[in-house]
């Protein structure tokens, strides 16, 4: 009988051909997630690259933003409330598109801008090309956290799939193709046992017979012997004339 962890079935051919159709199955499964798993671990790698790279320049571009806001406040004073009042409903708007990547939908985030530039008369009287500078570094700071968050958020889903891919390709490659070698080893030692038993006991029929077909023979060749003797006897013997022999009856 097979070792270790095994499915309990009846073995029969039947039966094997099932166990056997079920492991090729099992393997094509386990190919396809290992092939899945490195395709997230390339994407996951990559989104991991591009993160780092935006996050090394967010600290660079956050720094020139302060520093635009300062020239701007100095060049053309305060202009917060100017910036409040005009700021009746977003310009810059984030659109939301899926990527499939092996299966795993991936959120991904991008800006548009909708309707005319409503603060484009900021600093008209004083300091308008530092407000319009100011503006330009704050609106790729802004792009460039959006894409930053559209990183991160791919980076988590990415992190969640390979875990569970992982799991599954672990699972079918130390558990269900074990368990499917151990249960079609035990049905082939089963099936083979059930051969060498099914062939023993032909074996023991077919001494049988011979032995039957050898006291057979023997037995007819001294019943011949026997009647060969008996038949040489009668011949031999003198035939008496006054016997009377009986004659078979005449049926019509």
């Amino acid at each position: 009988m097979g070792s270790g962890d095994k499915i309990n079935v009846f073995p029969s051919r039947m039966i094997l051909s099932v166990m056997k159709t079920r492991y090729k199955g099992a393997q094509k499964g386990h190919s396809l997630l290992k092939k899945k798993s490195d395709a997230l671990t390339l994407k996951f790698r990559a989104t991991l690259k591009k993160i780092i790279e935006n996050k090394t320049v967010m600290g660079d571009v956050m720094k020139a933003v302060y520093f635009s806001l300062a020239e701007a406040a100095y060049a053309a004073g305060d202009i917060s409330q100017t910036v409040i009042q005009n700021a009746d409903k977003a310009q810059n708007k984030i659109k939301f598109t899926k990527d499939n990547v092996a299966g795993v939908q991936l959120t991904n985030f991008t800006m548009h801008s909708e309707g005319s530039d409503v603060y484009q008369l900021t600093g008209l009287g004083k300091g308008g090309q530092t407000v319009t500078r100011c503006k330009e570094t704050a609106q790729k700071a802004i792009k460039l956290l959006i894409e930053l968050a559209s990183l991160q958020t791919t980076f988590i889903t990415l992190d969640e799939a390979i875990k569970i891919t992982n799991r599954r390709v672990n699972g079918i490659e130390y558990v269900i193709i074990p368990r499917f070698e151990n249960t079609i080893a035990y049905i082939v030692e089963e099936l083979d046992e059930r051969d060498r038993e099914e062939f023993y006991r032909l074996k023991k029929v077919q001494d049988k017979k011979k032995v039957i077909r050898a006291k057979q023979k023997k037995f007819l060749e001294e019943y011949n012997a026997k009647q060969e003797a008996v038949e040489a006897a009668s011949e031999a013997a003198p035939r008496n004339l006054l016997e009377t022999e009986h004659d078979p009856d005449i049926m019509f």
